[in-house]
């Protein structure tokens, strides 16, 4: 199985940074883990204080329940997303911005995107996913 390491979490920030030149926000982009840990994280000049956090939350619910954080918030609240959410200290955000990363039928972790509008923070994880030659399903 593969895993995301520090090489490809550079080639998914090139992406990224390369979406992000293109739209007029400034954003901070978290890549974790399957567990939800972080991996490596950059923050852009002037990326509001607050982006550190969603960007994090917004991975870490994505790699959890292996898909957009965007679905776990459609349909209202999920008790055992929310149970989980609780048990975990409100690590986790569903909110749109959040993409699985697949290598094949694996989850290898997850990119999470904070700063600009919802769309554009998907996008820009889209970006630096694909960037890298991976997927977000399998």
């Amino acid at each position: 199985m593969a895993i995301l390491d520090l090489n490809t979490a550079e080639k998914i920030f090139q992406g990224a940074q390369s979406k992000s030149n293109e739209l007029s926000a400034n954003f901070c982009v978290s890549i974790v883990d399957p567990r939800g840990d972080l991996i490596a994280f950059f923050r852009e000049d002037n990326a509001p204080w607050r982006s550190i956090y969603i960007s994090q939350g917004k991975a870490a619910a994505s790699a959890a329940f292996m898909q957009p954080s965007g679905k776990l918030a459609e349909g209202g609240p999920n008790p055992i997303h929310q149970g989980l959410m609780a048990m975990l200290g409100g690590r986790m955000i569903p909110g749109q911005g959040g993409l699985p990363v697949y290598d094949g039928n694996s989850i290898i972790g997850a990119v999470g995107v904070s700063g600009g509008t919802p769309q554009e923070d998907e996008e820009v994880a889209l970006a630096g996913i694909s960037h890298a030659g991976l997927e977000t399903s399998a």
